[in-house]
């Protein structure tokens, strides 16, 4: 109805969208810039422990690697910090917002990479790592609430990608500067590829200033008013359009809607109700926590970190390898060429299909991986593991690596996603780290010496993965973030790709065609 009156909450389930905007691609891209640093600071640490200069200093001027018990802590404890970040990130969110926490976020990691830019032993650059992971844990759980919350539905799976897009760019540089520094004989071998990080959330925190809050937490605060304006810039259409009064009126219904079905409570029962329900009923918030807590364990399964974690050195330890960095470095680079196809995958054939081929990749390169590992240990043999662990990260980058994160933003209600992402995203740290300490005494030749046998391991994961996603796994392409709650209630994950909307919960709580509203404030009166 252009001119008129707006009939907030049309029956109409199939309504014209908003055009996505070239402005609104651009503040999703830069949002998800986080994604480097996040990157960045899991990859270096590979690099840095493989250097004579660092590992002598660490262990003594005589030793030929880090011992297993520092190895395994200079990488754990990152993870470690990030678990903890994560999970307080969900309450900062709420409540003074999610670009505020990012930003926060960025400014906790600066000071942990300045105590490991000082370091000259192992003391201070644990205790860096450590504080620089809870700003990378708060970073990377509320960046995506964040651009779930901000993409417009069509490109929202694209854009979350871009996100893994940028953490295997952050790899990548790792990688290079790593292969640049690594035969310095002095501190800068691994000050340089420490100290450059400062940059990355130096951009992301200033960048940030510029960009709008989530309209979704607007509306969870009942600033309503804010929210309008912060969706009209976002979708470049004026506030008492259709296209911002329908997509306004649908977010409040849906949050009031799940505002109705929680129990009375405070702080500790907000908390407890993204345990509340049936274990059996999909749309249950039980069922969720643990649907985007499963996800990010199955994808640290995958055992891809243990390529990026400790590539160089497990490189180093097959023997037949003249130079681990520069293959360190292909690898990340495969990794980031591999990561853009999920771009178009994730909206053309869905999160569940992507899930599903992309475990059955890894499962055949990691068996035949450990299999060539068992069976020789001639030069040709280690070149073809390299071919299959490179074709490995290549279905990792294309399907779990963004998939996981896409989907983990759109399976929570309003009300509780906050918690929600941080409680995933808590996961996914919480396993980086369990693999990050046990995965040295596995494959070190003085301690379990399993070396290439270790991809039976993953491939055994991967398995479980692949079982996994068929029976729990639901499909989400193509619909809003409310409309994935009514999905959920609807069908259960195998029936879920075939599940079209048929109502809106805007009509449901009494937005209706009879109803027309011309703006804000009589949406908010309606609400009440």
């Amino acid at each position: 109805m252009p001119g008129g009156a707006v009939p907030v909450g049309s029956t109409d389930v199939n309504r014209v969208e908003a055009p996505v905007t070239v402005k609104a691609y651009m503040m999703c891209a830069f949002a998800a810039f986080g994604g480097i640093f996040f990157g960045y600071d899991s990859g270096y640490i590979s690099g840095v422990m493989g250097m004579k200069f660092f590992y002598q200093q660490i262990e003594g001027p005589d030793a030929t690697q880090l011992s297993s018990q520092n190895k395994s802590l200079i990488t754990s404890i990152l993870s470690a910090g990030t678990f903890f970040g994560a999970l307080v990130a969900g309450d900062i969110a709420d409540w003074c917002g999610r670009r505020t926490t990012i930003i926060g976020g960025c400014a906790v990691f600066l000071i942990g990479v300045a105590l490991q830019t000082a370091s000259a032993g192992l003391g201070l650059i644990v205790a860096g790592r450590l504080v620089a992971g809870f700003g990378v844990g708060a970073v990377s759980a509320i960046l995506i609430l964040y651009m779930s919350e901000i993409a417009p539905r069509k490109v929202r799976g694209a854009i979350v990608s871009g996100y893994q897009f940028c953490v295997t760019i952050g790899l990548l540089l790792a990688s290079c500067v790593d292969y640049g520094t690594q035969d310095r004989n002095d501190t800068g071998s691994y000050r340089i590829p420490i100290g450059i990080q400062m940059a990355w959330a130096l951009i992301l925190a200033t960048g940030l200033f510029f960009l709008p809050e989530s309209p979704r937490y607007f509306v969870k605060n009942g600033k309503l008013d804010k929210a309008a304006g912060v969706l009209s810039r976002l979708r470049g259409q004026p506030i008492e359009s259709d296209y911002i009064q329908d997509e306004l009126a649908e977010i409040i219904a849906n949050h009031e809607y799940e505002m109705s079905c929680l129990p009375a409570g405070g702080y500790w029962s907000t908390w407890g109700n993204c345990f509340r329900g049936s274990l059996w009923k999909g749309s249950s918030n039980l069922r969720r926590t643990i649907l985007g807590t499963s996800l990010q364990m199955m994808q640290q399964w995958t055992g891809v970190n243990f390529v990026f974690y400790f590539g160089t050195t497990f490189f180093t330890d097959l023997g037949t390898i003249t130079n681990p960095f520069l293959i360190s470095l292909v690898t990340t680079l495969v990794n980031v060429c591999s990561t853009p196809i999920s771009f178009w995958s994730i909206e053309r054939f869905g999160r569940r299909s992507l899930l599903l081929w992309g475990a059955v990749g890894m499962i055949v390169c990691q068996f035949i991986v450990a299999i060539i590992g068992t069976v020789t240990d001639t030069a040709p043999a280690t070149k073809a593991m390299i071919a299959f662990i490179c074709i490995y990260l290549f279905f990792f980058a294309s399907t779990w690596g963004p998939g996981a994160w896409v989907l983990i933003g759109e399976i929570y209600p309003l009300p509780m996603r906050a918690r929600g992402v941080a409680l995933s995203t808590a996961s996914n740290w919480l396993w980086n780290c369990i693999i990050a300490v046990i995965t040295p005494y596995m494959v070190d030749k003085d301690k379990g010496n399993l070396g290439p046998k270790v991809f039976y391991v993953w491939g055994g994961l991967c398995t479980c993965a692949f079982v996994y996603t068929y029976f729990l796994v639901p499909e989400t392409k193509g619909l809003t973030l409310e409309q994935v709650d009514k999905m959920l209630e609807e069908t259960n994950p195998r029936t879920s790709a075939k599940w079209v909307p048929h109502s809106t919960y805007a009509a449901e709580m009494g937005f209706t065609d009879k109803t027309p509203v011309k703006n804000v404030e009589d949406i908010e009166k309606q609400s009440l």
